[in-house]
């Protein structure tokens, strides 16, 4: 049995927006008994050379919802227009994220295996099908955003564990 489209991407997007949307959650709850300022974490850097937090977790959004959009149009490139900066407009960022993915048709994403989908910026002009581009950037990029929202909240101190940061395995049912 191969594995779908729509396994390789959404069902692996699925898996880590909730990771993340359970670590955010764990976040504020220890942020609030501790007395810690939501809004300063949001602004955290793991180094100067590195975006905030906030950041972070929009791409996690950009990585997933519009790499799918991308499906449709064979086109991805930097995200633009993001502007969440406040914890709670993460928190509601991830959680439409979400929903947006749970009511993504897999039929609909299967039908664009095999397209080509290229990733343009200023400059750079790269052509993948769509399954290498999922493989080769849209999760790699995911899986680093993720982590390193995870490793700003770990460094705040907020009590997280592996399993926060896998979200709920696909185990066989």
């Amino acid at each position: 049995m191969s594995t779908s489209l729509y396994e390789l991407s959404v069902g692996a997007y699925l898996q880590s927006v909730k990771g993340v949307q359970g670590f955010l959650r764990k976040g504020r709850e220890f942020a609030e008994t501790e007395g810690l300022s939501l809004d300063e974490i949001a602004g955290t850097r793991l180094r100067e050379t590195m975006l905030p937090f906030r950041f972070q977790v929009q791409a996690v959004r950009h990585q997933t919802i519009d790499t799918v959009t991308a499906f449709e149009t064979g086109e991805f490139g930097p995200p633009s227009g993001m502007d969440p900066d406040n914890y709670d407009q993460l928190q509601a960022l991830v959680d439409r994220t979400l929903e947006e993915l749970e009511a993504v048709d897999a039929d609909a994403v299967n039908q664009h295996a095999g397209r080509t989908l290229y990733f343009r910026m200023p400059g750079v002009e790269l052509p993948f099908k769509v399954e290498q581009f999922v493989m080769s950037f849209a999760l790699p990029n995911l899986y680093f955003h993720a982590t390193t929202a995870y490793d700003i909240l770990r460094i705040a101190g907020v009590p997280l564990e592996k399993r926060d940061f896998l979200g709920p395995l696909a185990v066989m049912r």
